[in-house]
This record gives structure tokens, sequence and C-alpha cells, in this order.
């Protein structure tokens, strides 16, 4: 059965099977190969062709039946996909429950571990960081090394889900084009960046469950704390500071601006349109239109679409 990304014909698929309905539904499969080798191999294996074992011919087959067939077919596989996905977790109970004891074994039940080894800091996020779902703060003081903003694909991802990023920086990334231009894509997929012209220590705080804060000026150890009452003690600490930090035109440093086409979307936008109706207006994707809002949401630091169209309608960049 074909997969279902190819289950119904591509535009070369559909222009070699007419080729073949004007050739009076019959051809030979050496110039149908020559034709369009990839379209043939396609077409016999969805069934509009079939090959004559008896022959070096290839006749066309009636779509409907193809259809059919091929519905019943992805139906099953359907079918049997969600049955197996129905078994996943039984599947992976053993290797959770092996997991969970893994980790009590390695902190003896304490809700504040310090970890001293560089490499156990980096696997300890790394698992922390596949399991997050719906907040990070993260206060990140000094020059950002270029290794960390290379690693976005996660982070865009994240964002798109539907998770929320707040992240402090200190005034020398302003300068720095690497962090500029990292700001001005994560920025665009969501995230809030602000600078805080004060010192502070390096923290991170998933989901308000699990905070890492460093404990060397080299960051080489860590704490990582998973009691609820200072977990929530550092995310008022982060709030206060988040509070005071400047908000910065990431795109201006970049030396973009607000483009043409989301100062059109703000117009529009401060006019009462809703996403849908600016996209329709404008030609554009409501996706299109979703990143240039998220983009003057950060700027305006706007709560709300309403809030940003106010904003906007009264001029406030």
């Amino acid at each position: 059965m074909p997969e279902l990304a190819h289950a119904t014909p591509n535009d070369d698929d559909r222009a070699l099977y007419l080729s073949v309905l004007r050739a009076g539904g019959r051809v030979s499969a050496r110039e149908a190969a020559e034709q369009d080798a990839a379209a043939t191999t396609r077409l016999l294996a969805l069934g509009l062709l079939v090959h004559h074992d008896e022959s070096e011919q290839l006749t066309a087959v009636n779509p409907r039946t193809v259809s059919g067939r091929l519905s019943q077919e992805l139906r099953e596989a359907g079918t049997r996909l969600f049955e197996q996905a129905e078994h996943v977790p039984a599947g992976l109970d053993h290797l959770t429950d092996a997991y969970d004891s893994a980790a009590r074994r390695e902190d003896h039940g304490q809700q504040i571990t310090h970890v001293l080894d560089v490499d156990r800091i980096r696997h300890r996020l790394l698992q922390i960081e596949a399991d997050f779902r719906e907040e990070v703060l993260a206060a990140q003081p000094g020059r950002r090394p270029s290794v960390y903003l290379e690693k976005s694909a996660r982070t865009e991802k994240a964002l798109a889900a539907g998770a929320r990023m707040d992240i402090l920086y200190q005034p020398v990334s302003r300068s720095d084009p690497a962090v500029v231009d990292y700001a001005v894509r994560a920025t665009g997929w969501g995230m809030r960046l602000r600078v805080l012209d004060e010192d502070f220590t390096r923290m991170l705080v998933f989901d308000r469950k699990v905070a890492i804060i460093s404990t060397a000026a080299d960051n080489r150890t860590a704490a990582f704390i998973e009691d609820p009452a200072v977990v929530d003690h550092l995310v008022g600490v982060f709030r206060r500071d988040w509070e005071r930090a400047e908000r910065v035109p990431w795109h201006d440093r970049a030396g973009d601006g607000i483009p043409p086409v989301a100062e059109r979307i703000g117009r529009l936008l401060a006019t009462g349109l809703t996403q849908k109706a600016i996209a329709s207006r404008l030609g554009l994707s409501e996706r299109t239109v979703a990143e240039h809002i998220a983009r003057l949401r950060e700027r305006y630091d706007a709560a709300t679409l309403f809030q940003l169209g106010w904003l906007m309608r009264e001029g406030g960049r």
C-alpha cells in the first residue's frame, strides 16, 4: 500500500495518466518511462496503471476502483495505527518505572540537588527541557555563547506548541550582532526578551516546578531545586526583575525597523479587523499574519490584540 503522504497522485502523475488516456488507455512501459519514469513508478504503486505480465504494456485503471481500494486500505491502516497508539504507554511502563527509580536514586529524595560536574549539569538540563510544556523563565547574564543561540529548533517548536518563554539579558547583549539576530527570530516565534541593567544570577525555571541556579562564578556548578516554596520565591524574584527590565526594539537594532507589511497589519488591527480578516485583506496566510502580530506585540509589550491595536492607533512607537 502506498504511504499515506503519497496516496494521491501529484501534478506529474496526473499529467502522465492523462497522456496514457489520450493514447487510448494503453502505452508501452518504455514510452511511459521515457516520458516520466518517476511518475510511472508512482502510478504503478497507486494502481492507476497496471503492467501486463505477458507484454511490456501498461493499462490505465478506472480511478473509482483505485479510490475505493486506497480509501479502504488507508482506513484499515489508520485503525491499526490507532490501536498501536493505545498500546504505546503500556509498552513503555517498564522503562518509565526504571527512569523514575533512577532519578529517585540520584537525588536521594532531596528537593535541592547540587551538581558539581558540567556534563551532569548538561545531562539534567536536557532531561528537563525535554519534559517542560508550559513555561520557561530564564535570567542569562553576560555574553551569550553562539552555541546556545544556534540551538533554536527545540525553542521554536515549543513556542509553536503554545509554551511561553520570558528571557532576561544584560545590556551587553544589545551590541552583539549574534544575539540581536537571534532575538529578532525568537521574538517572531513568540518569545519575550528584555534587558536588565543590573547584576543578577544565572537562573532557569521550567513550568514553575524546577529551578536551576548557578552556584559558582564560572557556571560550572549548579543547584537543581524542586522545593515548591523555593521555586515560587525564585519565580517572584524573576518577575520583579522582569518588570524593571527594558523592552528592546530588536528589529530596529537589526537595522530593519518595522517591515511595511507589519505596518499595514498594525494599521488594520487598529481598525478592529480580526487576524483572519487581515489575512484575507492582504492576501497572506493566517500564520504569516500571526507571526507579524507576535513581533508587534513584543515591540509594544501588548498583552492583548485589543491593547496592541490601541497602542498603534495612538502612535505609541
